[in-house]
């Protein structure tokens, strides 16, 4: 990733936190309503349970938060407001917690189930971790006027946990974002490329 789409990984990653966490609805982000966020959100909950993947505790995007979880603050900074607007330009799923057999197949068989969607696969890069074997996996998919990355990383040094994430953003809504929110939400990466 280069230029501007590193920078809106890096907010996809932080807002996947938000939109998690906060339970929050499935309303459009924009563009074709054909293919919008729903539609997304889906692809993605059938690519994860067809691949097997491992639960996430988290509850999912677009899914009821939990009766006895405390509903998230409403956003209090600038940053914080930005990145619930960018959550709404978002779909995404993910695990974090021990490691898991098979996940890392996992991910290549959701990727599978999403091409089967129609979603076009682009870039795939690996990268090494460590010593003994951990390894960050992404994989960069499209899909009418959405972009996907699909991730796996597994360390094997220190505390042992797995990152398994798929997380889309709709390019045209995060492109209504002014230069100067993202400057807010990137800090000095969005004065880079």
């Amino acid at each position: 990733m280069r230029g501007r789409d590193s920078r809106w990984a890096k907010v996809a990653g932080a807002t996947a936190v938000v939109l998690l966490g906060a339970g929050c609805g499935t309303g459009g982000g924009g563009g074709d309503s054909a293919f919008g966020r729903d539609a997304a959100q889906a692809e993605i909950v059938a690519a994860v349970e067809k691949a097997g993947l491992p639960e996430s505790d988290l509850p999912g995007a677009g899914g009821a938060t939990p009766t006895d979880a405390t509903p998230g603050p409403a956003p209090s900074t600038e940053r914080e407001r930005l990145q619930e607007r960018a959550a709404a330009c978002s779909a995404a799923w993910q695990y974090v917690g021990p490691p898991v057999d098979g996940s890392r197949p996992g991910v290549e068989k959701a990727v599978t189930a999403l091409v089967g969607e129609d979603w076009v696969q682009g870039e795939r890069q690996v990268e090494k971790l460590d010593e003994k074997g951990g390894t960050m996996l992404q994989i960069t998919l499209r899909k009418r006027g959405w972009v996907l990355y699909a991730r796996h990383t597994g360390a094997q040094q220190g505390l042992g946990v797995e990152i398994v994430a798929l997380h889309a953003t709709e390019t045209a809504c995060m492109n209504r974002f002014t230069e100067q929110e993202r400057k807010v939400l990137f800090g000095e990466d969005a004065e880079q490329g």
